[in-house]
């Protein structure tokens, strides 16, 4: 099934967002049939800045190894790393050349605004062009910035220039959530929050999509923390991967690895 297609299926694609081979691997040997990234977990990862292009070259080199991975690989691109459209354009082929179903390319910008509609559209046009066959996921940070601006007239403005979806972290409400349903025909993304709508709820307010943008790098980070924190105090560790298993994954067919003991195997 095509990567367009799993947003079709009556059921929302939950994309969960890796941050490096290892994460996104493990996530592939569970089932999951579409993997993206989180820019904020590439460029931390980095010890570089998330959101203001600092680590085009990190996504790059990442995307290059996801692609082996027996899955479709969604590639965060932040605002799509230049304000050139050709430049955007370049990075579109080179991603799609290498075998990315998709890019998240948002309108956000390093200094708190949103970038011009208009500008962001010829962005989208440019990546579309390049590369007819990228699912383009075109984000506005209307709510994330806080900005108060209306995100109908972009995501409206967005599917007109060509995106393939549109993405808007920051709603929670059932009523925010269906108006911009409604208000165009690709499908729609949204980020999943604790205390917002389930899954199974937001599929039927007609999301087609539910990524958890950088929840999984956040996670994995406190449990770092936890863990050392609990072999400081005698406290007792929980069950962790083997030195075997995570070796496995970066072996030759780890695109067959097996889910670990206890997890639900098959697409999900």
């Amino acid at each position: 099934m095509s990567f367009a297609d799993l947003h079709r299926t009556g059921n929302p694609l939950l994309l969960p967002n890796a941050w490096d081979h290892a994460s996104a691997a493990v996530l592939a040997a569970d089932g999951y049939p579409a993997i993206g990234t989180t820019s904020l977990g590439v460029a931390a990862a980095a010890g570089l800045p998330d959101g203001t292009g600092a680590a085009r070259d990190e996504t790059i080199t990442l995307a290059r190894r996801l692609t082996r991975l027996p899955c479709h690989v969604s590639v965060d691109i932040e605002g799509g790393f230049s304000a050139d459209p050709g430049e955007v354009a370049a990075l579109g082929a080179e991603l799609a050349a290498l075998g990315v179903a998709g890019v998240n390319i948002e309108d956000g910008r390093d200094n708190g605004r949103l970038a011009d509609p208009v500008h962001q559209q010829e962005l989208i046009a440019a990546l579309k062009a390049a590369a007819p066959g990228l699912f383009v996921n075109a984000r506005t940070d209307t709510h994330w910035l806080g900005t108060g601006e209306d995100p109908l007239l972009r995501v409206r403005a967005y599917q007109e220039a060509g995106a393939d979806g549109v993405f808007v972290p920051g709603l929670t409400t059932e009523a925010e959530i269906a108006a911009v349903v409604a208000a165009v025909e690709v499908p729609v993304n949204i980020l999943y929050a604790a205390g917002g709508p389930g899954i199974e709820r937001l599929g039927h307010l007609g999301v087609r999509r539910v990524s958890l943008g950088s929840l999984l790098f956040r996670a994995a980070l406190a449990a770092v923390r936890r863990t050392a924190h609990a072999v400081a105090h005698g406290a007792g560790v929980p069950p962790v991967p083997s030195y075997a298993e995570v070796q496995a994954l970066s072996s030759p067919g780890t695109a067959a690895a097996p889910p670990r003991p206890g997890s639900a195997a098959g697409p999900r």
